[in-house]
């Protein structure tokens, strides 16, 4: 959601007045976007990882209190499932050798936690769904007890009007329904920041949206839901039914899903706010008093607090970021459609890839989303969540073509020149992309490891299998030697 909210209940007046004011603001954005002077000399990166949290047997801790309260960082917060925190990693410059940074971070802070958290019970996990949630963990109490979470839930469900079903075939099939969106717990991930100018945006979010597919072939690591192996990269369908606010009926109408990979290439920004307001009714219709214009005129920054509100209930895999830095405005791309782990060094290695590729491409001449429709950018996502690194891409001057094929031929070396223009040091270039070449070689996958071991433990009960292969990859995880050399 981004941001705080205390109301609880909303009046049609409330939303009449929120919808006058969310148009005042987008106003307000075109108009700076015209002329406001937004900060874009010296971008910086940055990171955030959702975890998950286990017991000694690998079942699910609902413990997120007790184990902030432990660790006591401001840099980990709450998130939404009772098994779940989240952790934010200071911004750096990639040039500054902002990539090991990140690492370093990003180790110090969890291995801390971890120690910490142990202390109550709890163990951290960084895989894309916790493959030990089971039904009795898909209700209300399972939510964190940040008010703002069950507001959220009860949003969505009022504004659907019935159940949330989740139907997903994959290897298995599942087939459930929810009373509330903790299912959209399950789905943890991490998020790539980078930040643009206002010019350059629309290329930044294009070249993110053209390589979504890639991505996840090369990253899966959720192949668990409720005990069933369902796509590479569960977590995708999942999070798509999970907060899916529309009725069979207005599905058939075509109303837009608030987890939504679009529908076009944009040439601003402002085309993503615009159809935020247009397509989207708010589910938090809390207004503030700020007069974004008078703040403008009399040579402020507008906060605008319920563009961002609104846009924090809209789930685009790519989603633009409008925020402030000491009085400064700034845009960015916030990368939201990979799982987080297998490990710290595979995770970071994911993002030298996606901040690779993104540079390359936006320097391009010719545009490659300019070689390629967006409904098949929308396709190669789709294939590639359900076939992880078996799956067949499309690709402009290809055809379709194996997506780890695609990397080692093609976009390793786009993604090396892209870090070379960043001023990546040679030598975390070297380290990182050279963990996802390895990857490709080898096929290996988060996923694709956790099914193949318990796969192993076929004689067992599926849950047992779970628990004990969970266990396995934690071990695993704690080394921080990339998937593709484990056992």
């Amino acid at each position: 959601m981004g941001e705080e909210v205390d109301q609880q209940e909303f009046s049609r007046a409330d939303r009449t007045r929120h919808r006058e004011k969310v148009r005042r603001n987008l106003d307000v954005f075109a108009r700076m976007l015209r002329e406001a002077a937004f900060e874009t000399d010296d971008p910086m990166t940055g990171l955030e990882m959702e975890l998950n949290l286990i017991d000694e047997a690998g079942d699910p801790a609902l413990k997120n209190a007790e184990v902030l309260e432990a660790i006591a960082d401001p840099d980990f917060q709450t998130e939404l499932g009772q098994f779940n925190i989240e952790i934010n990693v200071a911004p750096a410059k990639l040039r500054e050798g902002g990539l090991s940074k990140f690492e370093e971070s990003l180790r110090r802070s969890l291995n801390d936690a971890e120690a910490k958290g142990s202390k109550v019970g709890a163990h951290q996990v960084m895989i894309g769904i916790l493959p030990t949630l089971a039904e009795g963990h898909m209700n209300v109490s399972s939510l964190s007890s940040n008010p703002r979470y069950k507001l959220l839930s009860e949003q969505i469900l009022a504004a659907r009007g019935e159940d949330i079903t989740i139907s997903i075939s994959g290897k298995e099939r599942l087939t459930t329904t929810s009373d509330s969106i903790v299912p959209e717990a399950a789905c943890t991930s991490t998020q790539f920041h980078v930040q643009t100018s206002p010019d350059q945006f629309a290329a930044h979010w294009n070249a993110a949206q053209a390589i979504a597919g890639v991505q996840l072939a090369v990253s899966a690591n959720s192949p668990y839901l409720l005990g069933k192996e369902l796509w590479r990269e569960t977590r995708i369908p999942l999070f798509e039914q999970a907060t899916d606010t529309r009725s069979e009926e207005l599905k058939a109408q075509g109303v837009r899903p608030r987890v939504w990979f679009g529908e076009r290439w944009i040439t601003s920004v402002f085309d993503l706010f615009e159809e935020n307001v247009r397509y989207f009714p708010a589910l938090l219709p809390v207004t503030d008093s700020e007069d974004p214009l008078e703040v403008l005129e009399s040579g402020g920054t507008p906060a605008l607090h319920e563009l961002k509100l609104h846009n924090g209930t809209i789930y685009r895999w790519n989603r633009p970021v409008y925020d402030i830095s000491q009085g400064i405005p700034h845009l960015r791309v916030e990368n939201r459609l990979l799982a987080a782990g297998p490990t710290i060094a595979d995770t970071i290695a994911n993002a030298a890839l996606w901040f690779g590729l993104v540079r390359y491409l936006v320097e391009s001449e010719r545009p490659l989303w300019s070689q390629m429709s967006f409904s098949a950018a929308e396709e190669n996502f789709h294939v590639a969540a359900q076939m992880g690194v078996d799956a067949q891409v499309y690709w402009p001057g290809l055809g379709q073509v194996r997506a780890t094929e695609l990397v080692l031929r093609r976009l390793l070396p786009m993604a090396r020149a892209g870090l070379d223009s960043w001023g990546v040091p040679s030598e975390e270039s070297d380290r990182y992309l050279g963990i996802i070449e390895q990857r490709c070689q080898s096929e290996a996958s988060g996923a694709g490891w956790f099914v193949d071991r318990v796969r192993e433990r076929g004689g067992v009960d599926r849950y047992d299998a779970l628990r004990a292969t969970l266990l396995d990859y934690t071990e695993r995880m704690h080394s921080n030697e990339p998937v593709h050399t484990w056992d």
